[in-house]
């Protein structure tokens, strides 16, 4: 228990702490020693276990990480760099600007089709 103190040791220390203290002091410093050698242990343990729930915790967040996958770089002749200009026309030659799309036609309000949700066409009743 108390590693190489043995019975002899540990009643010398008794004696001459009797003698130092006195028998009256002895239980009052024996009390208060005993409720400092339980705070000392339940702060240890409560260090321990939040020791012991962070190392948990970080292999939690470890397990959980995701990680980018590794892209290794393409060669020159595969990357395509997409073009913002647009090709010069005939009529265009030495202009800045590139020529306005043309709109788009629309149909006439009678030729309207109605379509239902798979894109097939609703008959008129």
């Amino acid at each position: 228990m108390f590693g190489t103190l043995g019975g002899p040791e540990l009643f010398l220390i008794f004696v001459v702490a009797l003698i130092v203290f006195g028998p009256r002091k002895l239980p009052e410093i024996g009390k208060s020693l005993g409720k400092m050698m339980g705070e000392f242990r339940r702060a240890s343990n409560e260090f321990r276990s939040t020791i012991e729930s962070e190392v948990e915790a970080e292999k939690i967040r470890e397990s959980m990480r995701i990680e980018p996958p590794k892209v290794e770089p393409a060669g020159p002749a595969s990357v395509a760099s997409p073009s913002t200009e647009y090709p010069p026309g005939p009529e265009a030659e030495g202009a800045s600007e590139p020529p306005a799309p043309e709109p788009a036609p629309t149909a006439p309000a009678e030729e309207t089709v109605s379509r239902q949700p798979d894109n097939t066409p609703i008959e008129p009743r």
